[in-house]
């Protein structure tokens, strides 16, 4: 079922407050449990948390107690945390929380289905997920109708072997305007479908054929202000560079000393060798 828009204000503000403090010197679960204090009680999410970390205490990860709440959590959400728990993967967990807080915030302000589609599409195509497990997953979710779901288990099906931009292209208004179909024409026809996107995600997705399918993402995003995914920020490296070059600056003085001595008659080892044990006759 969809949920209220006070708990997709709650559920974003839980999953951006836990990346900013994952850094914090203190456990996930402490970590959470301090959230769950913050988040609001005449909201479900309150319970759904001291579930998950019920589920995290004993098991380590919370992408099982995700799946168990599907009638809180969305399939897709519990698929994106239990891809960042998996040692196999490379998949970062503060990534995963950053793409739950975003999906969460478009669905407060009162995401469309076309928007939320090409959002959760994008999510699998930068972070290397798989398709088969990831539409699946979308497809369950409960905003999108019964044509919508049909359509994303058809993408899945032809995933790799048709064109993305091809995909969205037959099913918008576009494909129809250039073929001068009219619309209710195709509702009554048994070999044509209903289209799920406008006319300009249609002009988009034409002009975008046979190219790499994030730059379609992009353009739509440009365009038609669909949401951005989130993606992994390099590591910051400054407070290690300091020490770093410490340390190699001591090498440096170390060999430069080294070839001093030597210049002026040779090295003495003898200062590098430990003494003999003087036995102690006192």
């Amino acid at each position: 079922m969809r949920l209220s828009r006070e708990e997709y204000v709650e559920q974003a503000h839980f999953f951006q407050a836990l990346i900013e403090r994952l850094d914090e010197s203190v456990t996930l679960q402490d970590l959470m449990s301090t959230i769950r204090h913050e988040l609001l009680v005449t909201t479900k999410l309150p319970m759904a948390v001291e579930f998950l970390l019920v589920e995290l205490r004993h098991t380590g990860c919370f992408g099982t107690a995700m799946k168990k709440l599907a009638h809180y959590f969305t399939p897709f959400q519990t698929y994106v945390i239990q891809e960042a728990e998996d040692d196999r993967g490379r998949f970062d967990m503060r990534v995963a929380l950053a793409i739950l807080a975003k999906e969460a915030e478009y669905k407060r302000d009162g995401a469309s289905e076309q928007g939320l589609f090409l959002y959760q599409f994008e999510a699998l195509c930068r972070n290397r997920m798989n398709y088969d497990k990831g539409f699946a997953a979308i497809a369950l979710d409960p905003q999108f109708d019964e044509a919508w779901r049909n359509w994303i288990l058809t993408v899945r099906r032809q995933i790799g072997l048709v064109d993305t931009a091809d995909l969205i292209f037959v099913r918008s208004r576009h494909y129809f305007t250039k073929r001068g179909i009219a619309i209710d024409d195709a509702v009554t026809s048994d070999s044509l479908k209903s289209p799920l996107f406008g006319e300009q995600e249609g002009q988009i997705a034409w002009a975008t054929r046979r190219k790499d399918p994030l730059l379609l993402f992009a353009a739509l995003q440009r365009q038609l202000g669909y949401p951005k995914v989130p993606r992994q920020t390099p590591a910051d490296e400054a407070p290690r560079l300091l020490p770093e070059l410490v340390r190699r600056m001591e090498r440096v003085e170390t060999r430069l000393k080294l070839l001093e001595e030597d210049q002026k008659g040779g090295i003495d080892i003898t200062k590098f060798f430990a003494g003999p044990d003087v036995p102690n006759n006192r």
